[in-house]
């Protein structure tokens, strides 16, 4: 893993406005990623963990200038995104790539697989046509995909080949940095191997680093370095993976670990499955977010919002029983 910082997210957060009633002329604000802070560094692959709604995806877009932030800052080797003009942005984007959850919508079925991979060389205006047409079948090949796929649709093929059809469009620019959003969730579990093992080969051969968003804590342990845990738009804990699995302190991420079904019969254990459901991001709960469901909840911790501390090196957690 390289130790140059890539990016850092410093108090990353968005609110979005909702009506409150159909007839009603007041708004309510949901409170979708609250006080994000972290780093990523050259070469790794950090995971962004969470249940469904936890403010994952909404993180991505804010990452790639999707969406604007009501509070924060987002700097890309040294440079904050949200201070860049058009231009500078646009030559960013290049260096910026997104592997999309679902395959088969995130493709224009109209068209061809070679049109589909070609098009951020064009709106770049890189090479000419010929040149261009070279390069999509080099990329073509890398993902494991054959030259006389260059005239179909999308339909014409399994959800794990258009999953390689949308990573060689994403490496078509040359990226740094690629944010991969549930890449995986949507295909079979040998296919979900395949795609892991390509996305880990990648990484290797070009120095690739990823962002790897995902509600699969096993697919996590695989691909990742380092983990953030997220929970009701907040960053409850992070920690290098091994630490995570080995040594997890959050009482959501122990939940969490809990809940992770084993396959081997002989090491069957009784799942315990967290209780209750994620409070609502339009009101969330007074101090800890995660206390209505906590079963070491104290008074404290419905009273005031606790601090991130680092209990060992590199290990963070936002916790009241750790402060």
């Amino acid at each position: 893993m390289g130790q140059e910082k890539l990016l850092e997210v410093k108090g990353l957060s968005k609110y979005f406005s909702m009506k409150k009633g159909l007839f009603s002329k007041s708004n309510a604000r949901l409170r979708a990623v609250h006080n994000v802070s972290f780093s990523v560094f050259e070469g790794e692959t950090f995971a962004i963990v969470g249940e469904s709604g936890c403010g994952k995806s909404t993180t991505r877009k804010l990452l790639l200038r999707l969406l604007e932030p009501d509070e924060g800052e987002v700097f890309y080797r040294d440079q904050n995104i949200f201070e860049l003009n058009e231009k500078s942005m646009r030559e960013l984007r290049q260096k910026l790539q997104v592997v999309f959850q679902d395959p088969y919508a995130s493709l224009d079925p109209k068209w061809k697989v070679g049109s589909i991979i070609e098009e951020p060389i064009r709106i770049h205006k890189i090479g000419t046509p010929g040149e261009r047409r070279k390069k999509v079948l080099e990329l073509m090949s890398l993902v494991g995909l054959r030259p006389e796929y260059y005239d179909r649709f999308p339909h014409e093929f399994s959800g794990g080949q258009r999953q390689r059809i949308g990573i060689a469009r994403a490496l078509a620019l040359n990226p740094e940095l690629i944010i991969a959003d549930e890449p995986v969730s949507a295909l079979d579990v040998s296919t979900q191997a395949q795609i892991l093992n390509m996305f880990k080969k990648l990484q290797g051969e070009f120095g690739l680093t990823y962002i790897f968003i995902s509600h699969d804590l096993r697919v996590v342990k695989y691909i990742s370095d380092r983990v953030a845990v997220m929970y009701l738009g907040e960053i409850v804990e992070l920690a290098t993976t091994k630490d995570l699995f080995e040594d997890a302190k959050h009482p959501y991420t122990k939940a969490l670990m809990q809940s992770i079904p084993v396959v081997d019969p002989t090491k069957r254990k009784e799942l315990k499955l967290l209780e209750g459901e994620v409070p609502s991001a339009i009101n969330p709960p007074h101090g800890c977010c995660f206390n209505p469901r906590c079963d070491q909840a104290q008074e404290i911790c419905k009273q005031e919002v606790p601090v991130t501390v680092e209990v060992t090196r590199g290990h963070q957690v936002r916790c009241h029983l750790f402060i």
